[in-house]
């Protein structure tokens, strides 16, 4: 019987200020810098495990926004697929940070890609930490722009129906 695949969930957390900066945590088991991630519960969906696992080692209550990408590899013979969210952190932290974790650095994308302790994971920060950097449009926003210009066309076609009924 196969083994199943591990899934587990994790954030490009950012962090305002006068310079964005992004989370990078050191794992207290083998002094590693990792970015915030973990396991998923049984049955936990990724976004909610993205934001648990966000909180937990960072101290920060976050907001998740868009999907950012994924990265696999094997752990002891098995397949772990971990998906990243871009998280947006409140300024200051809310809650202490999880026992696991020795210490949280808030750095500039560059030296948070160095940090990082493995390979894949820089190679992944250093590809989506760009776009995670800029600041998005709420898709609320875009479908109001859509809906009032939706609305505007749709009063100019009536208009000039109404002027070749005369």
């Amino acid at each position: 019987m196969a083994d199943k695949t591990i899934h587990a969930a994790g954030g490009i957390v950012v962090r305002g200020g006068p310079r964005l900066r992004i989370a990078v945590v050191q794992r207290s088991k083998d002094d590693r810098w990792v970015l915030p991630r973990g396991k998923l519960k049984r049955n936990e969906d990724p976004v909610a495990g993205a934001q648990r696992e966000a909180l937990e080692e960072t101290g920060h209550r976050v907001r998740v926004r868009e999907f950012v990408g994924a990265i696999t590899y094997r752990v002891q013979g098995r397949s772990k697929v971990v998906q990243f969210w871009r998280m947006q952190a409140a300024l200051q932290p809310t809650h202490d940070l999880m026992k696991d974790i020795a210490a949280v650095e808030w750095l500039p994308l560059a030296k948070a890609v160095r940090r990082l302790s493995y390979p894949l994971e820089k190679l992944f920060l250093r590809n989506v930490g760009q776009q995670s950097l800029k600041p998005r449009r709420r898709k609320t926003a875009a479908r109001k722009r859509s809906a009032k210009a939706a609305a505007k066309s749709a009063k100019r076609r009536a208009a000039r129906s109404s002027r070749r009924r005369t």
